[in-house]
């Protein structure tokens, strides 16, 4: 069996719980380690199955526990050559490795693949995860989809997916114009109409849930997200994914 749960998910902080039975890694850790603690604690997940994270890259709401998590679990933190460099010394962890993206890394019963993705950042990268049998992806933070996405993406049978936006509330709100220009170019970030198409156009019949995430706080909501997606609730167990909270725990 397999659990997948978002400790966290917004700009205020990401972290992806993977694991099974025996051991888990983290996919990002964006909050600092007591909160982690808390979130673990809320869903009762048990910390010590935690056998490495993963950063997809250098942004501060993905990376800011990493050092002090490492060093309370005993666990390393693996990164990019460029995502490390990139990095504050402050979110390096010193218990740390490389992962090179396109080149599969094992822990054990899990086998982690990267793939380069549109984000500005050094060497931004998503993940889709092989455990149990099972292909779960981590695909946030993402400018637009390219052919790569979507052929990863065609692999899952569970996703953590971005619905950052929606684009009227975006356009329409209070962020600077080129802030509005950062979020909504190749980029930034990706908005529920163009999630929505992924999952329309390359979703395969494996695919069973999908866990919508880094839902802003300011130019989205979770009313606009569900109305987006309701005419796939009778296809797809869809769940929205929380900044403030964990999400409930889903055993695939």
């Amino acid at each position: 069996m397999t659990e997948i749960c978002a400790l966290a998910s917004g700009s205020n902080g990401n972290c992806y719980y993977i694991g099974n039975k025996e051991e888990a890694i983290l996919i990002d850790i964006g909050i600092y380690y007591k909160r982690l603690i808390e979130r673990l604690n809320e869903t009762g997940l048990d910390k010590n199955k935690i056998k490495a994270i993963f950063i997809s890259h250098e942004h501060t709401d993905h990376i800011q526990g990493a050092r002090i998590t490492s060093k309370k679990l005993g666990i390393p933190v693996f990164y990019t050559k460029k995502t490390y460099h990139k990095c504050y010394d402050k979110n390096k962890a010193d218990n740390f490795g490389f992962f090179e993206t396109g080149t599969p890394y094992i822990i054990n019963t899990i086998k982690i693949h990267s793939f380069k993705k549109n984000h500005d950042a050094i060497d931004p990268c998503s993940f889709r995860i092989e455990i149990g049998g099972n292909n779960i992806g981590v695909m946030t933070d993402i400018g637009v989809t390219d052919e790569t996405l979507q052929n990863e993406f065609s692999k899952c049978n569970a996703v953590f997916l971005e619905s950052n936006y929606d684009e009227d509330m975006l356009m329409n709100g209070l962020y600077p114009y080129h802030l509005k220009q950062r979020v909504s170019s190749n980029k930034g970030h990706l908005s529920n109409f163009q999630a929505l198409n992924l999952i329309e156009q390359f979703a395969s019949p494996q695919l069973k849930t999908i866990l919508l995430s880094h839902i802003s706080a300011v130019n989205n909501t979770h009313e606009i997200v569900k109305e987006t997606y309701k005419h796939l609730k009778n296809k797809y167990h869809i769940i929205l994914t929380s900044r403030n909270n964990a999400g409930e725990i889903i055993s695939i």
